[in-house]
């Protein structure tokens, strides 16, 4: 059972403070409800009884937001060819709820954006697992929602350079099918 004023998570949602906890009549059906306060003044109103079932957890610590911030920094994992498996796996890593399995989906789509573009229903995926992922860091890091929106764009600006750059060098890639040695053909 979560208080007002605690920091939750609401997977598929992100982030925010339990504003108050309601009981509302939907339906003929007396409920309590978490009155979620999240980042732009959305307020989402979630069943206290199915709380725990549908994942509903305390946001994250410092040390955690830095293992987070750590995700991003590294290179893409493995993703799927076909986009339908993959909107498919990346949709489980984000009803999960797990922030790192978040952050791993805003990594590996924005490096893909970078290489090549997506297609739409990639980029709202993208744009939703961001805002999931930074309504949480912000609670977390007590910072600004600009900060950590830039902090994110730094650090996957860094790591994409840093892991794409050298496959990006049309030398190496020609020098690694036809060795050129100098010389020249004419003989």
């Amino acid at each position: 059972m979560f208080n007002v004023g605690d920091k939750i998570v609401y997977p598929m949602h992100g982030a925010g403070v339990i504003d108050a906890i309601e009981e509302k009549d939907i339906l003929g059906e007396k409920q309590s409800y978490y009155i979620l306060k999240m980042p732009g003044e959305v307020k989402v109103m979630v069943p206290t009884a199915k709380a725990e079932e549908v994942g509903v957890r305390n946001i994250i610590d410092k040390s955690s937001a830095d293992k987070v911030i750590g995700v991003l920094e590294q290179d893409e994992t493995v993703m799927d060819k076909n986009w339908n498996k993959r909107y498919r796996d990346n949709m489980e890593k984000m009803k999960s709820g797990d922030i790192y399995e978040v952050a791993d989906v805003v990594r590996n789509l924005s490096f893909k954006q970078k290489e090549k573009g997506l297609s739409t229903g990639e980029k709202k995926m993208l744009n939703n697992a961001k805002q999931i992922m930074i309504s949480e860091l912000v609670l977390a890091e007590h910072a600004s929602q600009e900060e950590v929106e830039q902090l994110v764009e730094n650090k996957i600006n860094t790591s994409y350079k840093m892991f794409r750059t050298d496959d990006m060098n049309p030398e190496s890639v020609v020098n690694k099918f036809i060795p050129f040695d100098g010389t020249g053909t004419d003989e």
